[in-house]
């Protein structure tokens, strides 16, 4: 057995999974609209700076959850907005799963 040739396989297998189509299909058709793109990414870079900011032991303060949960209600009123940021989760879900396996794979014994 080789593990290079399984870590092809597996990387093969995650392409040609539904959650990583669909959410290929929703990036594509998300790119289509560049306005609608462009809010996605503005959406996904202030979730980033909270996540950063929450991760630093920073507090989050009331006006910037108040604006994230305020954007996050726009951006899902767009349907394609909405199918994009489903795929991505569906997609994310499962990544994590499959890093959760090979990271227990991965722990030694004691």
């Amino acid at each position: 057995m080789n593990v290079y040739d399984d870590a092809h396989r597996l990387a093969a297998a995650i392409k040609n999974s539904n959650e990583f189509k669909d959410y290929e299909n929703a990036q594509k058709l998300l790119d289509s609209n560049p306005s609608l793109s462009a809010m996605m990414k503005d959406f996904q870079e202030k979730a980033m700076e909270m996540q950063l900011k929450q991760m630093s032991g920073e507090e989050i303060s009331a006006d910037m959850n108040a604006q994230m949960q305020q954007l996050y209600g726009i951006v899902m009123q767009d349907p394609m907005a909405a199918q994009y940021m489903q795929a991505e989760l569906r997609f994310s879900v499962m990544m994590k799963d499959v890093i959760d396996i090979i990271q227990e794979a991965a722990t030694p014994a004691k």
